[in-house]
């Protein structure tokens, strides 16, 4: 039986997976059959970390080893692990992991170059006898949006310089940055494919800035309406609306919507909040100005600082 992963890997079990990453990098570059050649133990030393790092590497494995639902071998209590218990020999011999998830490929390839990732039999490490089969590179690209597209979801179709088209399902609710797999979508390998990694890009709105899973606007607001109150027209991801501007209001003072900003991982949707924004004719008005001058007359006042 394999021993403890996390003794394996010398690491906390409160370790973070970038902590985890590089006690791997440095036992594998020590342990590497490339780097030992000659030396059965290191090569079994490095199926060991691997091993763990087959565990420890992917979230949803480390979740179950840390619930007992797995044990040190991979091995899950219910069924075996791929079809047979994890650390046996398959049909190719070898441990015959694929590392689902994990950047294994990457790691090793950083440290050793192609061969390291895949020997000269079309094992790792070239003393695996083919027990570490490789899995296709990742394939990048990004995504342009509107912020309509991160609000109301939707399907975009890429091309890429292969002459391949995928299309790419964009989630309600998308954020700036967030980076979308698509599993199987990359460069094929003799594991399998690797993954397309698309990051999205929100291009900035005329009208609306995210906040969250808010959305703000100005709300331009006549002085009349500032002064008495009075409704106004304001526009929404889902259409035009209009809202009530209470009498005596202040530019800065805001309007909340509830549920008109993005939809958010709870089911709901955040709020769109129009800060009102006092605003003057276009035209110079001068009754405006007359009236604006018997105020200051009469009527003096300095506003207070806010904020």
């Amino acid at each position: 039986m394999a021993q403890d992963p996390y003794r394996e890997l010398g690491v906390t079990r409160s370790a973070s997976a970038d902590e985890i990453r590089k006690a791997f990098r440095k036992l594998a570059k020590i342990h590497h059959p490339d780097a030992n050649p000659g030396k059965p133990a290191a090569e079994e030393k490095f199926k060991e970390i691997s091993g763990a790092f087959d565990i420890l590497g992917d979230p949803e494995k480390r979740r179950k080893f840390d619930a007992g639902e797995m044990d040190a071998d991979g091995r899950e209590t219910a069924r075996a692990y791929g079809g047979a218990p994890f650390g046996q020999a398959g049909p190719g011999g070898g441990r015959g992991a694929s590392f689902d998830g994990v950047d294994l490929n990457d790691i090793l390839g950083e440290m050793f170059g192609a061969r390291g990732a895949a020997g000269p039999r079309g094992g790792m490490g070239g003393g695996f006898g083919g027990g570490f089969a490789t899995k296709g590179a990742d394939v990048r690209a990004k995504l342009e949006i509107d912020l309509e597209e991160a609000v109301a979801g939707g399907k975009r179709r890429l091309s890429f310089s292969d002459g391949r088209t995928l299309d790419v399902m964009i989630p309600k609710g998308a954020s700036d940055g967030q980076v979308l797999r698509l599993r199987g979508q990359g460069s094929p390998g003799r594991a399998g494919a690797g993954d397309a990694l698309i990051e999205i890009f929100i291009r900035p709105h005329p009208i609306w800035r995210r906040e969250g899973d808010n959305l703000v606007m100005d709300l331009p607001v006549s002085v009349p309406d500032a002064v008495l109150g009075g409704k106004v027209e304001a526009d929404t991801p889902d259409g035009v609306v209009t809202l009530t501007v209470p009498k005596g209001s202040n530019s800065g003072a805001t309007l909340r919507l509830r549920g008109r900003g993005l939809p958010h991982g709870q089911g709901g949707r955040g709020d769109l909040l129009a800060r009102i924004m006092i605003t003057l004719p276009d035209v110079q008005d001068e009754e405006l100005e007359r009236l604006a001058a018997d105020w200051r007359r009469d009527r003096p006042y300095m506003p207070k600082r806010r904020g």
